[in-house]
């Protein structure tokens, strides 16, 4: 344990992963909306999305996400949990409440956060908080969502788009100078565009393209370059950009701001779609089990979502050990 006169860090040792079993290409989409594979792909970059049955919910997946970044974390006690989502299975009571109850963890704080699609990396800044005030040794965050129920039926820009998934990490006390330490977090928040992304109720989301798409590439570029820069680091020392997930011509023009070159961006919005805060966890886990990212790769983090939210920050990668390897990305 750091002396107190020494903040103590958040130090990733887990990480998991869960997506519904059900794919849904273009093509299927293309049966009941009016749009084409070819128009999708060049506009998104998506191919299929994973969608939950009626019967799942926002805490089944989390539950699975969790539990296995738990399984791969050394034995701790997990002192708090974080679930960021946009899609809660109810206002009241958190669902984050009964996903630690369903993994055992009666007892602990457990609280919901919203804050969109950036809402990760807020629960990452939440459990740097835990952490430093040493009201918690270990902090379990997970990104849970199913935003599959929110576009309205029929809506082609915007169906095509959002998928459901889940991405958890365990969080330990540590040191700034250990890999895996989340590095200094930059968030920020802008609601005089509160309009541009927003939805009343399942079924009524609202999202101007354009204007989402030009703030989402100025918002996570400048992010990322104070994150960078906080840390201590240039942007040619960065290894991996590690976006959120929601279109691959953003992700791609982020990239390009900040001369981040294109076999260093890690993507996955092909076979997954947009998961929200589900995006980071869920591509971090899937990049360190095929390989895409190792241990002592500089890793940046940052994400844009409605609010406007935005984020960013930094990791030397761990070194993680996937047994089992997560069977979704076989």
């Amino acid at each position: 344990m750091p002396p107190h006169n020494e903040p103590a860090a958040a130090v990733i040792c887990g990480i998991g992963a869960a997506l519904p079993t059900r794919v849904v290409s273009n093509a299927e989409l293309c049966t009941h909306l009016d749009t084409t594979d070819e128009w999708i792909r060049s506009r998104t970059g998506i191919a299929q999305r994973h969608i939950a049955g009626h019967n799942s919910s926002t805490e089944d997946l989390a539950v699975q996400a969790a539990a296995q970044a738990l399984a791969r974390s050394a034995p701790r006690p997990v002192q708090a949990l974080v679930l960021a989502t946009t899609t809660p299975d109810r206002c009241c009571p958190a669902t984050a409440t009964t996903v630690a109850s369903q993994l055992g963890l009666t007892g602990i704080p457990a609280l919901d956060l919203a804050a969109g699609c950036t809402g990760f990396l807020y629960g990452l800044a939440t459990a740097v908080g835990f952490i430093a005030a040493r009201a918690a040794d270990s902090v379990l965050v997970i990104g849970a969502e199913r935003l599959s129920t929110l576009p309205a039926r029929g809506d082609r820009t915007t169906v095509p788009l959002f998928a459901d998934g889940a991405g958890a990490v365990v969080l330990r006390r540590g040191q700034a100078w250990e890999d895996g330490a989340v590095g200094p977090v930059v968030l920020g928040s802008d609601g005089t565009y509160a309009e541009l992304i927003r939805t009343a109720r399942p079924g009524a989301l609202q999202m101007q393209g354009a204007e989402v798409f030009r703030h989402a590439v100025d918002r996570m570029s400048a992010a990322s370059a104070q994150a960078v820069a906080a840390a201590g680091w240039r942007m040619e020392d960065v290894d991996r950009l590690v976006p959120h997930q929601a279109n691959a011509r953003i992700t791609s023009l982020v990239a390009r701001q900040l001369a981040v070159p294109d076999d260093r961006q890690l993507q996955n919005i092909d076979s997954v779609g947009n998961t929200g805060a589900a995006s980071i966890p869920l591509l971090l886990t899937q990049a360190a089990a095929d390989g895409r990212l190792k241990a002592g790769h500089r890793v940046v983090l940052t994400a844009f979502g409605a609010g406007l939210t935005w984020g960013a920050t930094t990791i030397n990668w761990p070194d993680l050990t996937l047994t089992p390897r997560p069977r979704e990305f076989q």
